[in-house]
């Protein structure tokens, strides 16, 4: 009896553990990840993540574990790259003929761009849980997609080896940074409606 008993003891001892064990397992795996995981996490979703990880984790506290903020956050520093360098591209000298003609109509191309993005942000602004959510991230990510499209046309009037030099050199780098930045911005945009999608009803 008392052999019974203790062995009963026993198997209740092993079930609170391993039920305990269990429990503490299931908090760590779905703990909210700390607000600089969270965007190294999210960062994932983008086509080039360590330059996601490199431009937003500053910004860390102030996306939290938001989403639609970090969302917002990569298209503000979508639209602060791209004016850096508008306002390189307008202190160029030195430049004639078709080089300096692919140089402004870059601009132009460009400053497209910067537009799209701003209005991107005012419309991604109005998004709220209501029915008119789809609406207007359909429109947020049409205008994110124009301007990457804009930086791609800018890169198009340098083409061919006419233009090859020191000029095509550098524009390509800065402007294909400037792409790529807004390239992750659309992709947490497309990442944020699609969560959204997902815990909808």
């Amino acid at each position: 009896m008392a052999t019974t008993v203790r062995l009963v003891s026993l198997l209740l001892m092993n079930l609170v553990i391993y039920m305990s064990s269990t429990a503490q397992c299931s908090i760590t795996k779905h703990a909210d990840p700390n607000p600089a995981e969270f965007v190294k996490l999210s960062c994932r979703a983008t086509r080039y993540p360590v330059l996601c990880v490199h431009s937003l984790l500053a910004y860390a506290g102030v996306i939290h574990r938001s989403d639609r903020q970090l969302a917002m956050t990569a298209l503000s520093v979508s639209i602060s790259r791209t004016r850096k360098f508008l306002k390189k591209m307008s202190k160029a000298r030195g430049m004639k003929g078709r080089e300096w003609r692919a140089v402004q109509d870059c601009v132009e191309t460009i400053g497209n761009s910067v537009e799209r993005l701003k209005q991107s942000v005012r419309e991604l602004g109005r998004t709220g849980l209501g029915k008119d959510f789809a609406w207007h991230m359909s429109n947020v990510q049409t205008w994110v997609s124009a301007a990457l499209t804009d930086d791609n046309t800018c890169l198009d009037g340098f083409a061919g080896s006419a233009m090859n030099g020191n000029v095509k050199s550098d524009i390509t780098e800065r402007v294909v940074h400037v792409a790529q930045v807004t390239s992750n911005a659309l992709a947490l945009v497309n990442r944020f409606a699609s969560t959204h999608a997902t815990h909808s009803p």
